[in-house]
């Protein structure tokens, strides 16, 4: 057994994961909002919660939204403020009394679909994160790949390749740049085309049922997001040429995305013919929590409990 913990921006969730990936117990309780903390010690309740269920102790893994600098352990690239220049890892060590391994979130998700999800059994995956912002993170025979900075996968910071002049310098983003392909494929980032080209509002779980519906602008709206989709991922392929793409967080639900997006990469991707498939999760919201038990290798989980 193994002890998962994905570290959200509302939600802090637990989940105990079996060996062959059975789930034996799950909590969840609301993140303390700027309290750091207050976060630690809520993970270390869900922890002792959990242990005295399941008679452990047992080894504990947590995604967090954001990375470990490799220079100074602390967190960094966080979302959630609080935690920029925490010695976290630490923390929880000294909360919860036993060894935690942390890994980004995006990187949990990509984990948990190459260990046992939609992508089990392909040697090369990435994992794609469409939410509130943008992240990705890649994992090589059922291991996450961090990288020297600890920021592989983080492909959202980059440009969106191949741009139209109506497309430069692209809308600002929090990173300090502009045209970052987050700001043009997050939910807000699709919003924000929507009410660019109409100027009205609409979240975009109305934008897509209005598509459905036959609405002009806004299949007109989702057309560009796809073709856009298209080309950040085609510019992937090029580089990485991964054995499977996986899509995630709440936009990975249009389900139109899998059928439209390899018919358009094919354009911009340098191969005479595009055989990675693009995936939607097996596991749903549920492959953080568990791509953070399996941080864990089933020897290591042993030896540690």
């Amino acid at each position: 057994m193994r002890l998962g913990i994905d570290l959200g921006g509302t939600k802090i969730e637990a989940l105990a994961l079996a060996a062959d990936g059975a789930e034996h117990g799950r909590r969840r309780l609301p993140t303390p909002q700027g309290d750091y903390r207050a976060t630690v010690a809520t993970v270390a309740l869900l922890v002792r919660q959990l242990d005295s269920e399941l008679g452990g102790p047992w080894p504990v893994g947590v995604g967090i939204p954001g990375a470990l600098s490799p220079t100074s352990g602390r967190v960094k690239n966080a979302n959630s403020v609080c935690l920029i220049g925490e010695d976290l890892r630490a923390d929880l060590q000294h909360a919860i009394g036993r060894p935690v391994r942390l890994a980004n979130d995006a990187n949990c998700f990509t984990l948990s679909e190459a260990r046992d999800g939609a992508a089990a059994g392909r040697l090369c995956v990435f994992g794609v994160i469409l939410g509130t912002g943008v992240g990705g993170g890649l994992a090589v025979a059922g291991q996450v790949l961090a990288g020297a900075n600890a920021i592989a996968g983080e492909w959202g910071h980059n440009p969106l390749p191949w741009p139209s002049p109506d497309e430069l310098p692209g809308p600002a983003c929090y990173c300090g740049r502009h045209g970052c392909i987050e700001t043009f494929l997050s939910g807000p980032g699709l919003a924000r085309d929507y009410t660019k080209a109409t100027a009205l509002e609409a979240s975009p779980q109305t934008i897509c049922a209005r598509a459905d519906a036959g609405d002009g602008p806004a299949q007109e709206s989702l057309a560009r997001y796809c073709e856009r989709l298209a080309r950040a991922l085609a510019s992937l392929i090029n580089i990485i040429d991964p054995d499977a793409i996986v899509l995630g967080g709440g936009l990975s639900k249009i389900a139109s995305l899998y059928a439209r997006i390899p018919r358009l990469w094919q354009s911009w991707v340098f191969s005479d013919a595009v055989a990675t498939p693009l995936l939607p999760p097996r596991h749903g919201d549920s492959s953080g929590v568990r791509g953070a038990a399996w941080l864990w290798p089933q020897q290591e989980a042993d030896h540690d409990s």
